[in-house]
């Protein structure tokens, strides 16, 4: 098996494991840069001349130096940032607000600490027009596919932060959605429990037929979960490289962290984010903050 490093200028469609034949890219960002004015008034480019394309049903990380952008590229994909200059598209359609078919998952926990488990997951099928009633099977077939169906009376306090996490899960997947941006879901909790983490979210999301960007610290999650890894330069962030991750699936996340090929592509990957880490943190250094 072979890993692929594409043009970061325009990123090559790579099919993900649900990509759908003859249809376009579910996500574009086609020449974008956004800049933000900072507290005291001065100008700060957070992304320049930005490429990536994501097919449908692929599965992409995002890598890159701390406050490099990472974060900035999906709020431009969810509506709630404009860029600049240049276009975002989802479902070949410009970006105007927030899109209804994109889910989001968040570093922190989104769930409404006053609402039970179940009425947490029914919210967003409620919202959307679903009958209480079925929303309310709707939500109990998503806690229990979470494995959580002892906890629907549950609230958010009384659950450990594992369990939040499926939660969390349950409540974006049970609105279908066509995208899903995932911003470090995982980076609070202890290593067993991420690797559940991650287990249990290739299984939902093999079945969803969902596109997803997930952006993350950890490059091995990265090359675990990803058919595709986007590395990002040192802010102001734009795409130096994208590596196919032609690993098999499906993939256990405490197995494939042995394998040969896993290895490897790490090592490959690491040698050139390492530079970027290096750039991002000596501008630290310079800077002060």
């Amino acid at each position: 098996m072979s890993l692929q490093t594409l043009d970061p200028a325009r990123p090559a469609a790579v099919p993900g494991a649900f990509t759908a034949a003859g249809l376009g890219p579910a996500i574009e960002l086609d020449n974008v840069t956004r800049r933000f004015l900072t507290p005291d008034g001065k100008s700060m480019t957070a992304l320049r001349d930005f490429n990536m394309s994501v097919d449908r049903g692929e599965f992409a990380c995002v890598v890159g130096p701390t406050g490099c952008g990472k974060s900035t590229t999906l709020n431009l994909v969810t509506g709630l940032a404009k860029p600049s200059a240049g276009e975002v598209r989802v479902m070949g359609q410009p970006v105007n607000g927030i899109h209804k078919d994109v889910g989001f998952v968040f570093q922190a926990d989104a769930l409404f600490p006053w609402r039970s488990v179940l009425d947490n997951v029914a919210a967003g099928p409620l919202y959307r027009g679903l009958p209480k009633a079925q929303a309310y099977e709707k939500a109990r077939d998503w806690i229990a596919r979470v494995g959580l169906a002892r906890f629907e009376s549950h609230y958010p306090h009384q659950l450990s932060g594992g369990m939040r996490k499926r939660v969390a899960l349950a409540q974006t997947f049970i609105n279908e959605p066509k995208i899903l941006l995932m911003d470090e879901p995982f980076s609070a909790l202890d290593v067993q429990t991420r690797t559940n983490m991650q287990d249990e979210l290739l299984s939902l999301w093999s079945g969803s037929g969902a596109s997803v960007v997930f952006v993350t610290h950890d490059l091995e999650e990265a090359v675990a979960l990803a058919d595709k890894v986007y590395v990002l330069t040192a802010g102001p962030a734009t795409v130096k490289s994208v590596y196919t991750i032609d690993l098999p699936r499906p993939r256990v996340m405490a197995e494939i962290r042995y394998d040969a090929a896993f290895v490897e592509r790490c090592r490959t990957i690491w040698d050139d984010l390492r530079e970027e880490v290096q750039i991002g943190q000596q501008r630290t250094l310079d800077t002060g903050h």
